[in-house]
């Protein structure tokens, strides 16, 4: 499937249609993405900032996918865990960008190389308007090589 269409598809998948989570980048090679969320009534929480859940779910699923991807068919990648650290309140358009470098996938094949599973943590920050870190999220992610291959 092309990146482009991947996007769109991405942007009507309703946990990120209903909350106002866009997709505004995914490269051909799928080692970048850019997403956004706009302040909704329905994502605002009782003091009028970013509701958290909507914060961690803007990032969620992107390291995954961008692995998988990337990383090829003869890989298994979960997600393993997750945090968040609220920095300030969001509010307004708030973004995140995930690049997924050449070097970490090679990290990931080489330390399952062997049928051993690895375990990474990659870190996201969500940011406002001005550039300022609202959250920062970590993702660790379950690389294992498929039996076999």
């Amino acid at each position: 499937m092309k990146a482009s269409t991947f996007r769109h598809l991405l942007n009507f998948w309703p946990p990120f249609l209903f909350t106002g989570i866009h997709v505004t980048t995914m490269s051909d090679d799928f080692r970048r993405a850019r997403v956004e969320m706009r302040m909704r009534p329905w994502n605002r929480n009782y003091v009028g900032s970013h509701f958290g859940g909507s914060l961690f779910a803007m990032t969620d699923p992107f390291w995954m996918l961008l692995a998988m991807k990337s990383i090829g068919r003869e890989y298994i990648v979960w997600d393993k865990a997750g945090t968040i650290e609220f920095v300030k309140p969001g509010r307004g358009t708030v973004h995140a960008q995930f690049v997924l470098e050449d070097a970490v996938l090679d990290e990931l094949r080489h330390a399952t190389a062997d049928g051993d599973r690895t375990l990474r943590w990659f870190d996201t920050d969500v940011r406002d308007a001005d550039g300022e870190v609202v959250a920062r999220i970590r993702k660790q992610l379950y690389v294992r090589r498929k039996r076999g291959r």
